[in-house]
């Protein structure tokens, strides 16, 4: 049987999203491991960024309701490190103009 893209992208990404979950719960989020994570987080953030410079009001990047403030800053700021941008940086692409 041969499956759409679609559904196997979906498929992949619930096996991800269910090994984290279970890290959380349990309080062992080092079960999965920083390689795999980076790994599923660079590719979702080049697919998101890619759609949102396609998409007039792309879709909201996290379900807020799943996610506290902290969780947000502590991703964020990591991230910002880690391309090695500054606020000021940031800021400039925050009050951009979408074209």
């Amino acid at each position: 049987m041969v499956m759409s893209a679609p559904i196997q992208v979906k498929l992949l990404g619930a096996g991800f999203v269910e090994a984290a979950e279970r890290a959380l719960a349990a309080g062992r989020p080092g079960d999965v491991s920083d390689a795999e994570l980076e790994l599923v987080m660079t590719a979702a953030v080049r697919l998101y960024a890619a759609k949102a410079e396609l998409e007039e009001q792309p879709a909201p990047p996290v379900a807020a309701e799943r996610v506290t403030p902290t969780d947000i800053v502590v991703t964020v700021s990591a991230m910002i490190r880690a391309v090695g941008l500054n606020l000021w940086d940031v800021s400039m692409w925050f009050n951009r103009e979408k074209r």
